[in-house]
């Protein structure tokens, strides 16, 4: 899946929520070397102690290098291939609740082949009271991409609640796009909701999608990895 063609430039990309690698990491660098990824986008990535060497082993364990994210965007962490030339990073903080958990988001500009596009990762509170107004900053940031957007996150909630849907807004859900929102994500011990979510620009065409359910991703994270396949549009 990673050659260009004519209409333009392949991308496969994972979204995972990793459990902050409390489960099988043999099993979690299986999963995502067997997907082969050009672009990890990562929750629950470390936020804390070594938080760089340990992003850099999880990308080196996957094959990948570290592109952005990490303790200023509070676990949200972006993996690259070498294909992926990586331009410009930033992090976002989402205001604090007293006795809440800290949240935020990472944003990277990318080139792949002949193609620029923003790859952008968040994971939003468990707290339903919270999420509205972390999704409504969120989307605020996303208008602002300079190229078509990439967004994988845990939103913590179903397709029906209103951060998801703030979110949506605009963007293609690429698991709707196939055909495919009965697929869900969470958990793995008992699957019963499609809280993970991958977003692209109109302009981006999608291949392909699958929640990659199997003996291996059952032992490596509480989630299932999505994974997708784009068509990204080549520069004019």
């Amino acid at each position: 899946m990673n050659a260009s063609t004519g209409d333009g430039v392949r991308l496969r990309v994972v979204s995972y929520n990793i459990h902050g690698q409390r489960d099988d990491t043999a099993a979690l660098a299986a999963v995502v070397r067997e997907a082969a990824p050009d672009v990890v986008i990562v929750q629950e990535g470390a936020r804390r102690f070594r938080w760089r060497q340990r992003n850099a082993s999880l990308a080196a364990s996957f094959g990948l290098v570290l592109a952005a994210g990490g303790l200023p965007s509070l676990g949200n962490v972006l993996l690259t291939s070498l294909r992926v030339r990586v331009r410009d990073t930033r992090d976002r903080r989402f205001p604090l609740t007293p006795g809440r958990h800290l949240r935020g988001a990472v944003y990277a500009d990318c080139q792949v082949a002949g193609a620029r596009f923003t790859l952008a990762g968040s994971h939003l509170s468990t707290d339903p009271a919270e999420r509205p107004a972390q999704a409504e900053l969120l989307r605020k940031d996303l208008a602002e991409a300079r190229w078509p957007l990439v967004f994988g996150a845990d939103l913590n909630e179903g397709p029906e609640g209103p951060a998801w849907q703030t979110l949506a807004d605009g963007f293609t859900d690429t698991a709707v796009a196939m055909d495919r929102a009965d697929r869900l994500t969470f958990s793995c011990t008992d699957p019963r909701r499609r809280i993970d979510a991958l977003f692209v620009d109109p302009r981006i065409t999608v291949v392909d999608y699958d929640v990659v359910d199997t003996p291996q991703t059952r032992r490596a994270s509480d989630h299932f990895p999505i994974l997708v396949d784009l068509l990204l549009p080549g520069e004019d």
